[in-house]
């Protein structure tokens, strides 16, 4: 909170229109307490005659108070403008018959400045007001100023976000809390409170000394998150309200949601499953060892399940695996043929597994039958339906998959039955990546999920990038070896570290503004010594800020040459991915050592942040500076010797698919989205819920 509240007050000294939010009006009155307490001591709000508004705050000349009720008797300092609810005004001076303020006008087009109205009037009404230092963001709703300063907490959500980080027209800041709240410390034994150190840390300030460094004085708590990482669930909490026809609409369109109608598919259909494997497996023991099987059967109906997936009769796999060997010593005879078909079995890949309704197991029950068949028929219609859903909406994933949607009929109907079998796997296993579609192959103790996965990837088309499934092994080798090739040559990434300058030259500019507004404070009040002192802490913090800004050039420098590698070397990595992958594939049994990147180790942040810079440290003790410079002179010599790195023909030859060599990147799509579209009920839940709107309710 202090840094937030430190931020405003240094906007605030250089005049312009500055605008703190908070989410609840708790800690809008802590951080409006502490900005007027500095302000007091910076000699611009009067210490003397004071007021009592709203929640027993005090206020008096020089505050800035916010209206909380509308007066359309008094003209608010303009003619024909009255009084509004969210003004901003400002005490003028406190009379007996009440205040006299002037209400703030929108910030100057060209400065930022603040600016107020020509007139001041009497304001009887401050009872009800607050401190306008902090408000909360729907007090920020509709409001313009030069710099939006937002508190972040992490239990907001993205419908308060937008509106608090788009107020400001030249600066937008996010200060975040990284550790959540905690009702009790379970620690045992007294502690310092922080107030106390927090005490100490402002009368040091204030008094010229030197700030305490900013890392290193305290350890990192283990719950401790990034501040990005904090802001990235505000954006994914959405606290919108739906209406009662929404939900109807969405309830309605899910109401056949391929995960419900599978769970429902694989509770009526395992046990039917296990009884015909026990049985088989039953029939292949010789006499002596049939007995029921332990617990670890499970394990084995699982091996067998997959089995099937492959296209293999699970009578002959039991029979292969009961033949292979004598069963005479085995403690347990499902542990020991499920080992000895899995070493079989996991290699093979699951085959295609058509439509739903082909695969209703024949049953006794007749009844039970017809329900999975009803079910089986809902699912393939589902399936159908997505397909069509998504030619209709065109998400990422299925673009960057599939390519455009075709506009002919016989090849948006192709497109569609690919895209119906992704998205029947996205659907049924909960997986919602905007750009991948469908993700890691699920391991072999999922055979279910791992068909349903197999039966999406042979939906993709090389339209994501070149083929690689026709080459041969040698060639597929070389592709591999080129990711250490390319990524020995990449310039270091130093985002974090450039980041870190920024946010330097940020704060020590803060730290300027506030040091002259310490210095000009004290030589009012006569204290010479104090001035000086803070007029040698600004000399220092304007020399720090060149510093930073020499480093962010360097840097910024930096990542330009890293973004031209990874855009030059982004075919080549891809390729040597795809071939690591068809390696893997093909020989499943073969240890094929993980890809590493030959990139130059870079400094660590913990490093990175003990060489920030503090008041009257020399700019020359940072080196890892030295880095980007360094590295930028040796990647434009190496970049200019390699104008193509890898040629195309590498996977131009033996292309089943003729997909053209270039990459096609993944799209970067807003943070915010639209809703996205829900899919079209089925005509059979429509009819259903026709029946039961015109159902007659019950009489009382």
């Amino acid at each position: 909170m202090d840094q937030a509240a430190r931020a405003y007050l240094a906007a605030y000294l250089t005049g312009r229109n500055v605008l703190l939010m908070a989410a609840d009006w708790a800690r809008c009155g802590e951080l409006s307490a502490r900005i007027r307490e500095d302000l007091i001591h910076l000699g611009l709000v009067d210490a003397g005659r004071t007021i009592r508004i709203a929640d027993s705050a005090e206020a008096s000349a020089g505050d800035l108070i916010i209206c909380r009720a509308n007066d359309h008797h008094l003209e608010a300092g303009e003619p024909g403008r009255a009084l509004a609810n969210g003004d901003v005004l400002r005490i003028e001076a406190i009379t007996r018959r009440g205040l006299m303020v002037r209400r703030m006008l929108d910030p100057d087009p060209a400065t930022g400045q603040r600016r107020f109205t020509d007139r001041a009037f009497r304001y009887d009404g401050y009872h009800s007001a607050d401190l306008a230092y902090a408000v909360t963001g729907h007090s920020a709703q509709g409001a313009t100023v030069h710099t939006g300063i937002a508190l972040v907490t992490g239990t907001e959500d993205r419908q308060w976000l937008y509106p608090v980080m788009t107020r400001g027209t030249d600066a937008n800041l996010a200060f975040v809390f990284t550790t959540p709240a905690r009702p009790a410390d379970p620690r045992p034994g007294n502690r310092t409170a922080p107030e106390l150190d927090r005490y100490e840390r402002i009368r040091g300030e204030r008094a010229g000394y030197p700030p305490r460094p900013l890392f290193g004085t305290q350890p990192q708590q283990a719950d401790e998150r990034e501040p990005i990482a904090v802001l990235a669930d505000v954006l994914s909490r959405d606290g919108a309200e739906l209406s009662a026809s929404v939900i109807r609409q969405r309830h309605l369109a899910n109401a056949d949601h391929l995960a419900v109608l599978h769970a429902i598919w694989t509770a009526e259909t395992t046990a039917v499953r296990y009884d015909r494997y026990c049985d088989l497996v039953t029939a292949a023991l010789p006499p002596g060892h049939r007995q029921p099987l332990s617990h670890r059967a499970r394990w084995l109906f699982r091996t067998l399940h997959a089995a099937e997936h492959a296209g293999l009769d699970p009578a002959d796999v039991i029979r292969t695996a009961v033949a292979s060997r004598d069963l005479a010593g085995s403690r347990d005879i499902a542990a020991v043929l499920d080992a000895r078909i899995r070493h079989r079995i996991d290699p093979l890949l699951p085959q295609p597994q058509g439509h739903w309704t082909g695969r209703v197991p024949d049953l006794p029950d007749p009844g039970r039958r017809a329900y999975l068949a009803q079910i089986a028929a809902m699912m393939d219609d589902r399936t159908r339906r997505l397909g069509e859903h998504t030619a209709q909406t065109a998400p990422a994933w299925a673009t960057q998959a599939l390519g455009p949607v075709p506009t002919a009929p016989a090849t948006r109907r192709d497109w569609q039955r690919k895209a119906a079998a992704i998205a029947a796997y996205r659907e049924m296993y909960g997986y919602d990546h905007p750009g991948d579609p469908i993700g890691p192959e699920p391991s072999h103790q999922a055979p279910d999920q791992r068909a349903a996965w197999h039966q999406a990837f042979t939906a993709l088309g090389p339209a994501d990038g070149p083929d690689v499934r026709a080459l041969p092994d040698g060639r597929l080798w070389l592709l591999r070896d080129t990711y250490a090739a390319a990524t020995s040559r990449a310039p270091s990434h130093v985002g974090k570290q450039l980041r870190l300058s920024r946010l330097g030259a940020f704060d020590v500019a803060l730290g300027v503004v506030r040091a002259d507004a310490e210095a000009d404070a004290a030589r009012k009040a006569g204290d010479h010594d104090r001035a000086v002192r803070h007029e040698h802490l600004a000399a220092s913090y304007r020399a720090m800020h060149n510093h930073y800004q020499q480093q962010e050039q360097a840097l910024a420098q930096a990542m330009a040459d890293r973004q031209k590698w990874e855009q030059a070397t982004a075919h080549s990595l891809h390729l040597a991915i795809a071939a690591d992958a068809e390696l893997r594939r093909r020989h499943p049994d073969r240890k094929i050592e993980q890809l590493h990147s030959a990139e130059p180790a870079s400094v660590g942040d913990i490093e990175r942040q003990h060489q920030d810079l503090v008041p009257h440290q020399r700019s020359g003790e940072t080196t890892w500076i030295r880095d980007p410079e360094s590295q930028q002179q040796a990647f434009q010599t190496w970049m200019n010797e390699r104008p193509g790195l890898f040629p195309d023909e590498y996977v131009a030859q033996g292309d089943p698919g003729g997909a053209s060599p270039v990459l096609r990147l993944p799209r970067r799509e807003a943070i915010l989205q639209p809703p996205r579209p829900l899919i079209t009920p089925s005509a059979e839940i429509l009819h259903l819920a026709a029946e039961h709107d015109i159902e007659p309710e019950a009489g009382g």
